[in-house]
């Protein structure tokens, strides 16, 4: 009576994450470093936005967002990656979505054919990788191709060991830049390759940049960027962009799907059958959010300080690199499940083991399994103390001197 695809599904890293630790007794009290849930105060305008709006709590929310939500987004994305005056139409590239977590699944059931001959459709995306791109793949019948992005491939995947076989028969290719959880970020070239291969085999590019506002240094190159470049063709490229860490409002559920208009179109038939539509005093917060730029930067500033703090406490140990964008830490701590165990053991901070945010390849081997993650979501205070616990666990688990 049950889909049997569903049994094909890993184990979803927070169960098992909760299975490792139980009867674990936490060494302190409790810190959750584990999940990349915002904990940044909200910007007052939603609030206000919200109450404005409240009349409209009665109303059914149109499907593809108000004009104003969509203009607001127009806007935003050619502040944010400087396109041109024509590049974006308001009503035929952008589509609004209840947060991107539903749409970069669905966006598999729309652009993958069903009725396809030859091989069975291929989905690819970096390992380790957002699990909902897993769930995407295997309930969609396809086959998943974990591409390894490890610190020898820059936590990219390495475009030069894909297979013109494995090329030919994709129809969906999942990247996050910055990525999660390493933090990378593609270049100008990388993207441009990929957006290449792309059109060249006839696949989606489903760009993940939902962290393309907090960043350390330089702001990511967005793909959009690249297709601006190239006279504006969007063609087999979607990009999708949330509030929930923008705008530290994780809540809302409020996210956007923008590009190739052919695509977006479909989209927008399949989701008028199964997606939840954003409230319309949602969608009015929603707008005050994407033409405000202060809030952004006031927020990237502080997830800065914070990976300054974790610069001082870890110095050149454990693996530590300032992530070029995100807000985790991707620290190497040589056996993932058992490091988790002693921090929560010892000093009560709660990570995860890197090994559940990925699988193992086809040699056995699993990307993440030398490495944790660690959300840095809350106050700057709660942080330090976070850390602070987290490098005296790891020193004591793997001897190494602190300072």
């Amino acid at each position: 009576m049950f889909n049997q695809r569903l049994d094909l599904l890993p184990a979803y890293p927070f169960p098992r994450l909760a299975a490792l630790l139980e009867g674990v007794t936490p060494g302190k009290d409790p810190l959750v470093m584990s999940i990349g849930e915002p904990q940044h105060t909200p910007p007052a305008l939603i609030t206000q936005a919200m109450i404005d709006n409240a009349h409209l709590w009665n109303k059914y929310p149109p499907g593809t967002g108000t004009p104003e939500l969509r203009a607001a987004i127009k806007g935003w994305l050619e502040r944010r990656y400087d396109l041109p005056d024509g590049m974006i139409d308001r009503d035929a590239h952008i589509l609004p979505v209840a947060g991107t977590r539903e749409a970069l699944f669905l966006i598999a059931t729309c652009v993958i054919p069903q009725d396809q001959p030859g091989p069975k459709p291929k989905v690819l995306l970096p390992n380790p990788f957002y699990q909902v791109y897993c769930g995407a793949a295997v309930l969609n019948d396809a086959e998943m191709v974990p591409l390894a992005a490890g610190p020898e491939t820059g936590f990219l995947p390495d475009l030069d060991q894909i297979s013109p076989e494995t090329l030919s028969a994709c129809r969906l290719f999942f990247l996050c830049s910055p990525a999660n959880p390493q933090g990378a970020v593609a270049s100008y070239d990388y993207l441009a390759r990929v957006i290449d291969l792309a059109r060249q085999y006839d696949f989606v590019l489903a760009m993940d940049e939902c962290y393309a506002d907090i960043y350390d240094t330089k702001a990511p190159t967005g793909a959009l960027e690249i297709c601006a470049a190239q006279d504006g063709n969007m063609d087999n490229v979607l990009v999708f962009h949330s509030l929930s860490k923008r705008s530290s409002a994780p809540g809302l559920r409020s996210g956007f799907v923008a590009g190739d208009a052919k695509i977006i179109q479909r989209f927008n038939n399949l989701r008028s059958y199964c997606a939840a539509s954003i409230p319309m005093p949602v969608m009015a917060a929603s707008t005050a959010l994407w033409n405000d730029d202060a809030h952004a930067a006031d927020n990237r500033d502080l997830y800065r300080t914070k990976i300054d703090l974790a610069a001082d406490i870890f110095g050149n140990r454990f693996g530590f690199y300032r992530p070029p964008g995100g807000f985790f830490l991707w620290l190497d701590v040589g056996n993932d499940e058992e490091a988790t165990r002693k921090i929560w053991a010892d000093v009560g901070v709660k990570v995860i083991p890197g090994s559940y945010l990925a699988i193992n390849d086809a040699d056995g081997f699993n990307p993440g399994s030398r490495f944790i993650r660690i959300a840095l979501v809350h106050d700057l205070a709660t942080t330090r103390v976070g850390l602070s616990r987290i490098n005296d666990a790891l020193s004591d688990y793997l001897q190494v001197p602190q300072g």
